[in-house]
Formats: structure tokens, sequence, C-alpha cells
């Protein structure tokens, strides 16, 4: 697992300072960069300013790009963005309106502002890069969050992103700010548990939600926006995913793709595993008929935080590596495995012992 925060030794600010690290000549300075002036076995000494800012890492550790958070006060800096890695993500909130069963973030009450941080944060971003937004629930900051996209967007146009929302809180008069934005820079992840209105609801323990959800994706269709559909598999959709299936091509078959999702054991999930866990390596059948439903009528399926020998060979063309490099990990039986290299592996706490039941090298 790879630490996202580094230690530091605290500096003498009073607001949240952004900077970043570098370690080589730039193509694209910037008044935020910090630059590398001693470097021993376990610190590095950068110059930002004037202040001497010191890092502890050790040798081997990429950091030339890498984007930092540091926050008054503290002995440890955020790594808000690591410029060698394709898994940046950016937390904005930990408030949400939603309690889902298989959470792995569950919410919290109160909300520290960072957008403007953040914004800084994108500028200092690699080429090209794209940047994950998550929650709690991005858009209970509706305005800030659009001024942060927008604001990025503008500053540079070779950044996209991925926004993971629930999809509530869309009204019709944002369509004009989201075409501001770019309707072709922001892909929304946006969860669908069920094709019952009480089933969905019942998940993400939320009266009414389903029905909102159905508005809003039809907002973002007329939109023009693009939509990843989000499904964790759990015991209590298991029964329903046909039905989704014919849900998802009839009702929503503009979607850019329709992710089936593994569960991750952290949060809510943890909590509430041995009740929702459903070990997919001993039965695939549901996803089997909906993976075939959906790609039958056109619609692009991906199976999300599936270990590839968890699934049938025919069907591990839909598994693409996606959990974060941060926090996955691989376990022993990995080893000497033919498609590892292209395997996501698991999550870091996924405990075999109350997980996948039929697993082994291909």
């Amino acid at each position: 697992m790879i630490d996202l925060r580094l230690k530091i030794d605290p500096l003498p600010i009073v607001e949240p300072l952004v900077l970043r690290l570098c370690e080589s000549e730039r193509t694209d300075p910037s008044g935020h960069d910090a630059h590398l002036i001693r470097r021993e076995r376990d610190y590095r000494e950068y110059e930002y300013l004037g202040f001497s800012v010191l890092v502890h890492a050790t040798e081997d550790m990429p950091l030339d790009g890498d984007v930092l958070l540091i926050v008054p006060g503290q002995g440890s800096a955020h790594r808000l963005i690591r410029a060698s890695s394709k898994h940046n993500t950016l937390l904005v909130t930990e408030q949400c309106d939603q309690l889902c069963v298989m959470c792995s973030q569950p919410p919290k009450k109160h909300h520290v502002d960072l957008f403007d941080q953040f914004a800084i944060a994108a500028t200092l971003a690699p080429s090209g890069a794209y940047i994950g937004i998550s929650g709690g629930e991005p858009l209970l900051h509706k305005d800030r969050l659009f001024e942060f996209l927008a604001s990025a967007a503008s500053a540079r146009p070779d950044l996209r992103f991925h926004v993971l929302t629930n999809a509530q809180h869309f009204e019709p008069d944002d369509v004009g700010r989201l075409d501001a934005i770019g309707l072709d820079r922001v892909l929304w992840g946006v969860p669908l548990y069920a094709s019952e209105a009480e089933l969905h609801d019942h998940i993400v323990g939320k009266p009414g939600a389903f029905h909102r959800l159905e508005r809003n994706l039809s907002l973002l269709t007329r939109a023009g926006a693009s939509v990843e559909l989000r499904t964790v598999v759990t015991q209590q959709n298991w029964e329903n995913l046909r039905g989704l299936a014919n849900y998802v091509v009839n009702r929503t078959p503009f979607v850019s793709v329709w992710a089936l999702m593994q569960l991750e054991r952290i949060g809510y999930g943890r909590m509430n595993w041995h009740k929702t866990f459903r070990d997919t390596s001993a039965d695939f059948t549901m996803i089997r008929a909906a993976i075939n439903l959906a790609t039958a009528k056109g619609v692009a399926v991906s199976l999300f935080n599936f270990p590839l020998c968890s699934v049938p060979e025919p069907y591990r063309q839909f598994a693409p590596s996606t959990i974060s490099d941060w926090k996955r990990k691989y376990l022993d039986f990995c080893e000497g495995c033919s498609a590892r290299s292209a395997c996501g592996g698991f999550f870091e706490w996924y405990s075999h012992t109350e997980g996948f039941s039929e697993l082994g090298q291909i």
C-alpha cells in the first residue's frame, strides 16, 4: 500500500498551502514550485519562497512533480497528486446525504472547504492528467464544485475529470453550467443499484432516491453529459441484476459504460460484509446474464474490482485493472500467475479468509 501522506517538518504557515516538489527542470514553471536543494538517504530539502521544506522520504520514492497540501500545525503533508500515478483523486467532502449499505467512506457531519487549494493543485497536475473527484457527495457543495471544475477546465484545457456523485442534486438550470465546463471534460460516475425503486432506496438508505435519480439521469441526457453507471454487486441486488440490465438497455442506453463492481471491505462494506458480499467466483450466473443482455443491446460493460481469476475466462475481457495503485495488493498465489500484469489484484483491506472461495493462478 502506498502512503498518501508524507512526513514533513511543520511549516510556519497560518493557511493551507499547496506546492509542487521539483527535482528537475520544468517546462511549466509555477510560483507554487518548491525546488530540491539537498537530498539525503531518508529526507529531502526543498526551497519554497525562501522557506525550507523538509520532506522525510526514502531514496527510492518518486516525488518529482508531486503536489502536496500542507495544513498548518501538521507534521504530514497530503499527496494530492502523484505525478507518476494515474490514480489521483481529490476527496472534496466527507458529507453525504445517503447511507449506502456498502459505503467505503462513511459520511461525516462536518465539511472542510479546500476547493481553492484543489483548484491550485489541478493547475499543477501533469499534462493530460485525468483527475478523480470523490466524497462523500461532492454535489452537496455544487456551487463550489462547479466553480472548481470551470476554473480548472479554463486554466488547463488538457485535464479531464471523473466525478463520483449520487446525482441527487442536479437541477434543470445546471444544464448551462455543465455545458460551460465542457461536456467532454467530465465523466459523471453515478450509482444505480436496482431497477426497483424500493430496493435501490433500501440499499442507499434514502426514500425517494431512485425517482430523483431517474429524473436527473434524464437531465444529464438532455444536457449531453457523459455518464458512467455504477452498480456494486451485493447479496441484496443479486437476483435483480437481470432486471437491472433490462432497465439499463431500455432506459439508459446513452451511458458511456455500465460498471458492475465488486465490494470494497472497508467502512460500512466491512461492517456489513457477511450480509452484503456476494462470492462471484463461485456463482457468476447473474453477472453473466447481465453482461450478455447489455452487450447484445450495444451497452458497454466493465467489471470493476474483480480479480481476473474470479471471472470465467470468456468474461475476463470485461475486467480491466481498476483498483487504485495506492490501495492495491496481491496475494501469495498471485506470484507466478501469468495474468498478474493485467490483473487489478485485491484491495489492501481484502481478507481472503472471508472472501472469494474459488481463486488460483491463471
